[in-house]
């Protein structure tokens, strides 16, 4: 499903990555750990393309980094959910409208939209909080609300972007289970995380480690 070719990118004064190769299966479940700046986030703005190669392919689905054209981008990221781990969520909409925003964009009709966000909500146990504003909500509420949102679409792939790093760790714990129930029915996700605490604590998970401007298939001693 997720497939990087012989991947180098470079920033104009630091390469990330040197001829990198990464497989994600369908429904798989891979933890992309590394000290922070080592290039997480840079790894998953390729997958949805806000960055391209600089040289090599990134294969999502049916799109390829080298031949897509700028207008089928955002049919790409209607296949993918993301989670920031700063929620952005807009705080001058409702619970319900932050939800909606993806579908909303779209065009899709009223009873549809109501449809999913219930659906959405109640997946991520916020169904009591739909017409509260987000700054009522707390932390981990806050970012149960971007999943919400990031898994409105029914993504084939959720990407999450060291989603608990704001949180403290008893909440950061709930939101990964709530990853993985996502991740049980079906949608893929790639996590990224400094937090190998939190990573050992998912013990049956596929862990790709960034080292060296290269990546490393792991497994942790138990």
């Amino acid at each position: 499903m997720i497939e990087f070719q012989n991947v180098s990118y470079s920033y104009p004064n630091k390469q990330v990555f040197d001829n990198i190769d990464l497989k994600i299966n369908a429904g798989e479940f891979v933890f992309l750990v590394g000290e922070s700046g080592i290039g997480k986030s840079t790894l998953l703005k390729l997958i949805y393309l806000e960055l391209f190669p600089t040289r090599g392919n990134v294969v999502v689905d049916n799109f390829n980094s080298a031949r897509i054209e700028k207008k089928e981008i955002p049919f790409l990221r209607r296949k993918l959910g993301v989670v920031f781990q700063d929620f952005k969520i807009l705080h001058d909409r409702n619970v319900f409208e932050n939800a909606a925003m993806p579908l909303y964009i779209e065009g899709m009709k009223k009873e549809f939209i109501k449809r999913k966000v219930f659906d959405a909500l109640s997946k991520v146990g916020l169904i009591d909080k739909v017409n509260e504003m987000p700054y009522d909500l707390s932390g981990g509420e806050q970012q149960r609300l971007a999943i919400a949102r990031a898994i409105i679409n029914d993504p084939v792939l959720l990407i999450a972007d060291e989603p608990t790093g704001n949180l403290d760790p008893f909440v950061s714990m709930e939101i990964i289970k709530l990853i993985n129930e996502i991740n049980l029915f079906g949608t893929a996700v790639i996590l990224s995380t400094h937090n190998f605490e939190i990573v050992r604590k998912m013990k049956d998970k596929r862990i790709v480690q960034i080292k060296e401007k290269k990546l490393y298939d792991v497994r942790l001693k138990s």
